[in-house]
């Protein structure tokens, strides 16, 4: 009873410690978290911070900011049709690609896992080059080139399936589902990575455990073994597939142009693109990253209380 009365009344003087003293008490580990704290303070608190008040302003570039309120969420929702197309965009190629680039992920990762030494190592680097190669778009612009020289249209012309070639990228009908594709296509980066490390990291004595207590086959051991002893990890890849789900561009500048026909392929970042590096109206472009950055918040909140729940 004494200890418990001497650690209870420890406890009770660490809480009335003010933050000054807190610091200079954990001032070792202060120090080390020091310069990523400042990193991220100043390239991604500043910014969000700074674009949440540009966002109340009009501004471009050549004059001061000017407050102008809520003017410019009220243009975006009620004026700006094309971000409304973007918007729509973007919830499409999220919804898609999300999910099942996460699924995706998951189940290449468990696959590679079963494979031992060099061959998981090659096989992991396949699937993993294409997020990284930076020159990614040129097969898929070889491959659907508008012309009987892409791959797909020479295919399909000896196959006798059309008579003419398909201008894939100026018809607004294969925009967004050929979009999708590619995109799935890249999604195996961080993610599948995280998923990599952390099947190797579970205890293999724990299917042995399981074994004996019924499970009968791989599915099982996934779902009773694999999916809760990683369970940071799934996190972790969840909110990786949902950021990447919410800012797709590049694929769509490259492959549709931007604006693309019909902004069929237009998303949230090209329209922020648009007005933030062409036209130079930093306060709309501001409050275009804001709502973005509720809805990707937003969702990755979601996510995560469902992960929890079924963990």
């Amino acid at each position: 009873m004494k200890k418990r009365d001497n650690l209870s009344i420890e406890e009770k003087t660490q809480t009335k410690y003010t933050l000054s003293e807190q610091i200079a008490r954990e001032r070792a580990s202060y120090l080390m978290i020091a310069p990523y704290f400042i990193l991220f303070f100043f390239f991604t608190i500043l910014p969000v911070g700074m674009s949440m008040l540009l966002s109340l302003t009009h501004f471009n570039m050549l004059e001061p900011p000017t407050f102008i309120g809520w003017d410019n969420f009220l243009k975006l929702f009620l004026e700006d049709d094309i971000f409304i197309i973007a918007l729509k965009n973007t919830l499409i190629m999220a919804v898609i690609t999300g999910p099942v680039s996460y699924f995706l992920c998951l189940m290449f990762a468990w696959i590679i896992n079963e494979f031992n030494g060099k061959l998981r190592a090659f096989l992991t680097l396949i699937f993993y080059a294409p997020s990284i190669c930076g020159q990614a778009y040129l097969i898929w612009k070889i491959i659907l080139s508008g012309d009987r020289y892409g791959y797909l249209n020479s295919f399909l012309l000896k196959l006798g399936i059309i008579d003419a070639p398909i201008l894939w990228f100026n018809t607004e009908n294969y925009v967004m589902p050929l979009l999708v594709v590619v995109q799935l296509w890249l999604s195996l980066g961080t993610g599948f990575l995280t998923f990599i490390a952390g099947l190797q990291t579970i205890d293999k004595s724990l299917y042995e455990a399981a074994a004996m207590d019924g499970v009968k086959n791989r599915w099982q051991e996934l779902w009773y073994v694999t999916l809760p002893s990683m369970k940071p990890q799934l996190l972790f890849g969840a909110v990786m597939q949902i950021t990447s789900s919410f800012t797709i561009a590049d694929v769509s500048i490259q492959l549709a142009g931007n604006p693309s026909t019909n902004y069929a392929g237009a998303t949230v970042v090209t329209h922020l693109l648009d007005y933030g590096s062409v036209r130079y109206d930093m306060g709309y472009a501001s409050a275009i990253a804001v709502v973005l950055f509720f809805l990707m918040v937003g969702t990755n909140k979601l996510v995560q209380k469902l992960l929890r729940r079924v963990g």
